[in-house]
């Protein structure tokens, strides 16, 4: 199955999209990954959601509905009571049916939890590495302005002060035990003054490397050079 534009499904298709796919024995990954998706997930649980209940008010109804039937037919006599055992197998068949599929929506509501999890921590993971960097920069922002304050000797305002303090007040945690560490310890042994490299900087440097193994740029003892003659000199060169 091509996995289709969801954004363009109405709630009666996107619903019947779903319940084709309830079953992970019939699922399509495709499209269930884009039924999943950050971009979808939400609807997704919200149909799915909603297909629980109403499964759920028709096993009540059913219910309610085969008790006040049985009332009549022990009302009936013989002829209720026949009718009644005659009625059982398709009620029962009935019943099986929307309980399984009802237990396979309710699993298929499990799955997207844990897959929201996933993608939650993921986001979180890179929020915070995110976040991190910018505090990295910050730090190193504040350390270079420390250090040219002393290289030049000049006298700080207190603001600078202030702001100097900030990295040993300011913690991040650190380790598996999440141990507090100052911005200016992570500086010392973990944070260095330098740029992440960037896209660009990778095929630069590619570039650089390509153009010190071409000819033009090796030794002349390894680029054929012939050797000099002298004039009057008949002996052939080497």
């Amino acid at each position: 199955m091509d996995a289709p534009d969801l954004s363009t499904l109405t709630d009666d298709q996107y619903s019947d999209l779903l319940t084709s796919q309830v079953h992970p024995k019939y699922r399509d990954q495709d499209v269930w990954d884009l039924l999943t998706s950050p971009e979808h997930i939400e609807r997704t649980r919200a149909v799915l959601t909603n297909m629980h209940q109403r499964t759920a008010n028709t096993l009540r109804r059913k219910k309610s509905e085969r008790e006040a039937f049985e009332q009549e037919c022990r009302a009936g006599g013989a002829a209720g009571k026949a009718a009644w055992f005659e009625s059982r197998p398709a009620y029962e068949d009935s019943r099986r049916r929307t309980a399984a599929f009802h237990q396979k929506v309710q699993q298929a509501i499990s799955d997207i939890g844990k897959i929201q999890k996933r993608q939650n921590r993921s986001t979180a993971h890179e929020a915070s590495n995110a976040a991190r960097e910018t505090l990295r920069q910050l730090s190193v922002g504040i350390q270079r302005h420390q250090a040219r304050h002393a290289k030049s000797g000049t006298i700080a305002d207190q603001e600078d002060y202030e702001l100097w303090q900030l990295l040993d007040r300011l913690t991040v945690p650190l380790g598996p035990g999440q141990e507090p560490t100052s911005l200016r310890t992570m500086l010392d042994f973990y944070w260095t003054d330098v740029e992440p490299a960037t896209a660009a900087d990778d095929a630069r440097a590619d570039a650089e490397r390509t153009m010190r193994q071409s000819p033009a740029g090796r030794s002349a003892q390894y680029a054929g050079v012939p050797r000099a003659r002298h004039v009057g000199n008949d002996k052939p060169l080497n």
